[in-house]
């Protein structure tokens, strides 16, 4: 493969528009614009949680994972009509979920965010998730065709970002903090 990001600085830019992949020049406001800066921010969030684990742990290895279906995802959206997500990437995300939520204990209550600071940013990523998967079922609302596949994978994402969250503290010995009605 050649040099394809030899060239960064571009100036394509500089009038409030960018490209997409088949080389059409959309707002960078455009819906689909928004949609892929948010799928790139989930991923930078992804990012710095892995800062925070050893690169060795299942956790890490499920993360590094999800940052190159997010890759896809952003594909996908870069280049309409490309269809890269499968039901399998979903599939993925439910086992850890099942499997890491086996050794946790039941939840009673909601908890709140934070605890560890592993914990903190995965849940500050599961933020970032439902603000993407916003996004693309404002695209799917507005008649936009996307892969049925890329939705299913950020509603379990955000999953597994919560049941990973918990994990984390769990793996820490932090407590999760759980909401107290009227405790303010």
């Amino acid at each position: 493969m050649g040099y394809r990001l030899s060239k960064i600085v571009t100036r394509t830019g500089d009038n409030g528009t960018t490209g997409l992949a088949n080389g059409e020049r959309l707002s960078k406001a455009h819906p689909r614009i928004e949609a892929l800066g948010l799928i790139d921010s989930l991923n930078a969030h992804i990012g710095v949680l892995l800062t925070e684990l050893d690169a060795q742990h299942s956790e890490a290895i499920e993360l590094i994972r999800v940052q190159h279906v997010l890759f896809e995802l952003g594909g996908e959206l870069c280049l309409p009509g490309h269809e890269r997500m499968q039901e399998q990437h979903s599939s993925q995300l439910e086992q850890a979920v099942t499997e890491w939520n086996e050794s946790l204990p039941p939840l009673k209550e909601f908890i709140l965010p934070g605890g560890g600071k592993a914990a903190a940013q995965a849940h500050v990523a599961r933020t970032a998730c439902r603000m993407a998967e916003v996004a693309i079922v404002r695209l799917a609302d507005n008649g936009e065709q996307l892969n049925p596949f890329a939705l299913t994978y950020l509603n379990r994402l955000s999953d597994f970002l919560f049941v990973l969250a918990r994990r984390l503290n769990q793996l820490q010995g932090v407590p999760d903090h759980c909401w107290k009605p009227g405790n303010f």
